[in-house]
């Protein structure tokens, strides 16, 4: 699942306001991290964020589900963000944070 460059770009360039951020090319998609800490990924033409109970219910209120690895069988914690705070800058800083600060609090 080969992660298209222009939209690997445009999610980079929405994610302006947490930056400094690194990326790694990994399983075919992107992983997403901040101070060494995986908080997203892009597979394919979609972007996540990672979510535990904080802020589940967010994701859910506007009907979206978790990542679910066909390899593993299972869902992971990283859930479609919605094109209304893709487009957003503010609200993805937003929300990106929350998935930063879970994603930081983790060993």
């Amino acid at each position: 699942m080969a992660v298209d460059q222009e939209y690997f770009d445009y999610i980079v360039d929405q994610l302006e306001l947490v930056q400094p951020i690194e990326t790694k090319r990994m399983f075919g998609g992107v992983g997403i991290f901040k101070a060494g800490k995986m908080f997203a990924m892009i597979a394919g033409d979609t972007f996540r964020l990672k979510v535990d109970a904080s802020n589940q219910d967010e994701f859910e209120k506007v009907g979206m589900k978790p990542f679910h690895s066909s390899s593993k069988k299972k869902g992971m914690p990283y859930w479609e963000v919605p094109i209304s705070v893709l487009e957003d800058r503010d609200q993805l800083a937003f929300w990106a944070n929350k998935s930063i600060e879970i994603a930081l609090k983790k060993k």
